[in-house]
């Protein structure tokens, strides 16, 4: 865990004082993909929105980069390298495809050049769109969208919640390994909730899975998605397991 960008060490977390996630222990090191797993009302979201200053830590501690999280700070976090593809995309649907991806732009301006050319590099699906509005887009483009804008920073974290909401699994297949070359030729540490298993399985190094805001199994991709009998029954609670 020397190069972990993502630290979570007994962390219980929810709202108005009341956790959602409990007792979580969770890392992601540098060029690591790690997928977060499990049933809808598991503690998925709400540990990335954790992770992102959103949510308050009610106990135990999170850290990113190095750097304890505090709450209400997500600005502070952006600046330090943490990029956040929210669930509901949160584009600007009137702007155009090359006015949402400037929205994430920071540096100089060679960077910011940079960041936009790498991006395309990565979903080179948008090029020919960049002066369509975001609202024309079909849903696998604004989700295209949603991470071109998060990739443009040249973040050194990488939060994903749900990339396959509402597409086709046809679309997912194409979205999905977007992610693992983000960490293969950046370097940055991706944390992503999915929720086709064997998809997310097969490009994530590691895996969490949650029930009832617990971690009821770990492991690598590759050992989890030999063992279909243990992630059915993890999906059930931990009676089932």
């Amino acid at each position: 865990m020397n190069d972990a960008v993502i630290q979570f060490e007994g962390v219980s977390a929810g709202y108005a004082g009341v956790p959602v996630v409990r007792n979580l222990d969770l890392h992601v090191n540098s060029g690591e993909v790690v997928a977060l797993l499990g049933a809808n009302g598991a503690g998925k979201t709400t540990t990335l929105l954790t992770i992102s200053g959103l949510v308050r830590c009610l106990s135990g501690s999170v850290k990113v980069l190095g750097q304890p999280v505090k709450f209400g700070s997500p600005h502070v976090l952006a600046r330090r390298g943490l990029a956040h593809v929210a669930e509901d995309r949160s584009l600007f649907f009137q702007l155009t495809v090359a006015e949402n991806i400037k929205l994430g732009l920071r540096g100089r301006r060679a960077q910011q050049r940079e960041g936009v050319e790498r991006a395309l590099d990565l979903l080179p699906a948008l090029r020919p769109l960049m002066e369509r509005r975001a609202g024309l887009l079909s849903g696998g483009e604004q989700q295209m969208l949603a991470v071109a804008r998060a990739l443009v920073g040249h973040p050194k974290v990488l939060l994903v919640d749900e990339m396959s909401l509402g597409l086709a699994p046809i679309i997912v297949e194409r979205l999905l390994p977007i992610v693992r070359r983000v960490a293969d030729e950046t370097g940055a540490g991706v944390l992503f909730v999915e929720q086709h298993i064997h998809m997310a399985l097969g490009i994530a190094d590691r895996a969490y899975v949650l029930s009832h805001g617990e971690c009821v199994l770990q492991g690598t991709g590759s050992d989890l998605a030999e063992r279909r009998d243990l992630l059915e029954a993890s999906y059930l609670g931990d009676s089932a397991l």
